[in-house]
C-alpha cells in the first residue's frame, strides 16, 4: 500500500484509534487499583459506552491512590515520634493521646467566638486549613484577625483547598500576605503533575494555635457555618476544641499538608514536638488522617470495625449518605440481628443529586430495620458517629464514598464518658428536630423522578 494511501486510510480514524488505545490503558489501570467493584464498574461503563466523555473525565478526576502523589507526600511524612511517654501512643489507625481537655462546639455563634478569641490570644503561631473560606463578613473578619496577628509577629499559615476556595484569593486576602502571613493552595484545579487528581480534595478543617490547642469538625469558614449572631438560615454543624497530646497528631497532619502544598517553594516539613497532657485533662482521643496519601483507608476501616463491634446501638449523623457495599451490608446485618441502628440525614441537603443517590441505600436499610431520621430545619452539615455509648466520633468526613475513599480527611474518636455524653447530647438535640421517614416516603418514584433516582444511584460511586 502506498504511503499516501496508508495515511489517507488511517488519518480519519486516528482519533478513534488513539482513544481506543488510551481507553485500554485506563481500563488496565482501573483493574490494577484497589477500588470498590461498583466504582470500577461505573468507570468501565463510562469509558466503554462514552469514551469521548469517559476518557478525559477519568484523566481529570479518576484518581484515588495515585502513586506519584502518595510517594511525593510520603517523602514529606515526618518520622514517627520516639514515644517514651505513657500519655501518647500509635494506634492501628492513627495516634492515641491521653490527658486531653475538650470543649464541644454545637452552637455556631460559640464556634465563631472561640475561633476569633483563639486567633486573638495566639502568641507564637496560627495554622489553619479549611476547605472553604468564604468571601463574606465571616471570612473577611477571620482574615483581618489573622493579618493583625501576623503584623504582631505571630507565624500565620493559611492552607486552602484550590477548588473549595476557588477564586477566593482576592484583595482582602492579600492583606494577610502583606502583613507577613502565608497562604498556600492545596492541589491545583488542573494538577498536571498528578493526572486524575482533580477530585482529590483537602476536605480537612483544622485550626491550630501555638501548637497547643486545636479546633476541628465539620465547619468551614463562612456565614453558612458560623457567625457572631444567631441566624435561622445557618447550617447545623458540630465541632470540638482540643488541647493536650492529641494535638500532636493534628500538628503533624497540618505540617505534612503544608509541606506538600509549598514543596515547589522548597519548604521541608519540620518535625513536631509532642504536646504534654493538660492539667486536669481526662479525655482519651484518637486522631486519624485519611486520604490519597495513606497506604490504606484508615478512617473507613476504623468506622467499619467500630460498627461491626457494636453490641447494642449505632447512630450515624451525616449530611450525605452514600456507603459502599460492605458498610451498607454491615449496617443491614446489625439491624437484622436486633441492634438499634439510626441514620440521621438532612431532609434536603445542598446537593440534590446526592439526595437522589441516597434513596436506594436508605430504602434498603429501612427494610432491614434501620431507623432513618430526616432533619427538618436548615441544612444539617454535622458529622458524628456513636457506638453503644462507648465510642464517639466527629471530624470533617461525611459518610459517603468521597470522604471515606477519596478526600483528605481528619477525624477524632473519643473514648472518655464525658466526651461521649457531649456527642450523645448533640445527637439527641438534632434528633428532636427530626421526623422518621416511613417506607412510602422512600419508595422508588415513577417516571422521570424514578429515572433520575436510578441514574444518580448508578453514578453514586463517582460522586
Amino acid at each position: 500500500m502506498a504511503p499516501d494511501l496508508l495515511i489517507e486510510t488511517i488519518l480519519p480514524h486516528l482519533g478513534a484509534i488513539l482513544g481506543l488505545g488510551l481507553g485500554v490503558i485506563l481500563i488496565a489501570r482501573l483493574m490494577r487499583e484497589k477500588r470498590r467493584p461498583s466504582n470500577t464498574f461505573a468507570w468501565l461503563l463510562v469509558i466503554i459506552l462514552a469514551p469521548y466523555i469517559g476518557v478525559p473525565l477519568f484523566l481529570l478526576i479518576g484518581g484515588r491512590k495515585i502513586k506519584k502523589l502518595t510517594s511525593d507526600k510520603r517523602s514529606l511524612r515526618l518520622h514517627p515520634h520516639e514515644y517514651d511517654q505513657d500519655f501518647i501512643e500509635d494506634s492501628p489507625f492513627g495516634l492515641l493521646g491521653h490527658g486531653n481537655k475538650t470543649r464541644f462546639l454545637p452552637d455556631a455563634t460559640d464556634a465563631y467566638d472561640v475561633l476569633i478569641e483563639s486567633i486573638q490570644n495566639a502568641k507564637t503561631s496560627i495554622d489553619i486549613t479549611t476547605f472553604i473560606l468564604s468571601h463574606d463578613a465571616v471570612g473577611r473578619r477571620v482574615v483581618k484577625e489573622l493579618s493583625r496577628k501576623a503584623k504582631e509577629g505571630v507565624a500565620v499559615r493559611l492552607l486552602l483547598d484550590a477548588i473549595g476556595s476557588f477564586g477566593k484569593k482576592t484583595f482582602y486576602m492579600l492583606e494577610l500576605e502583606k502583613a507577613g502571613g502565608k497562604i498556600e493552595r492545596f492541589m491545583p484545579v488542573f494538577p498536571i503533575a498528578f493526572p486524575g487528581a482533580t477530585n482529590l480534595r483537602n476536605h480537612r478543617k483544622i485550626a491550630l494555635f501555638d501548637k497547643q490547642s486545636a479546633i476541628i469538625g465539620g465547619r468551614n469558614i463562612g456565614r453558612e457555618y458560623m457567625g457572631p449572631n444567631p441566624s435561622k438560615s445557618r447550617w447545623t454543624d458540630f465541632g470540638v476544641e482540643i488541647s493536650g497530646p492529641a494535638v500532636s497528631a493534628l500538628n503533624t497532619i497540618f505540617e505534612e499538608d503544608w509541606a506538600f502544598a509549598s514543596r515547589k517553594r522548597g519548604y521541608k516539613a519540620v518535625p513536631q514536638s509532642v504536646v504534654k497532657p493538660v492539667p486536669g485533662g481526662e479525655s482519651t482521643i484518637e486522631i486519624m488522617a485519611s486520604g490519597p496519601d495513606t497506604p490504606d483507608d484508615p478512617l473507613y476501616e476504623k468506622v467499619l470495625a467500630s460498627i461491626q463491634d457494636a453490641e447494642s446501638s449505632i447512630t450515624i449523623v451525616t449530611p450525605y449518605f452514600i456507603p459502599d457495599e460492605v458498610l451498607q451490608r454491615t449496617l443491614s446485618v446489625k439491624a437484622r440481628t436486633g441492634k438499634e441502628v439510626t441514620i440521621i440525614v438532612p431532609k434536603r441537603s445542598n446537593h440534590r443529586i446526592t439526595d437522589l443517590a441516597r434513596r436506594t441505600f436508605l430504602r434498603e436499610l429501612q427494610a432491614s430495620g434501620v431507623k432513618v431520621l430526616a432533619y427538618e430545619r436548615e441544612m444539617m452539615h454535622g458529622k458524628a458517629l456513636l457506638i453503644d455509648e462507648k465510642l464517639a466520633m466527629t471530624g470533617s468526613a461525611n459518610m459517603d464514598l468521597r470522604s471515606l475513599f477519596v478526600n483528605f480527611e481528619v477525624a477524632a474518636f473519643f473514648y472518655s464518658q464525658p466526651d461521649i455524653k457531649e456527642v450523645e447530647s448533640w445527637i439527641k438535640d438534632v434528633s428532636s428536630r427530626c421526623t422518621e421517614l416511613q417506607a412510602e416516603q422512600l419508595e422508588r418514584q415513577r417516571y422521570l423522578k424514578g429515572l433520575a433516582e436510578d441514574l444518580s444511584h448508578l453514578i453514586a460511586p463517582l460522586l
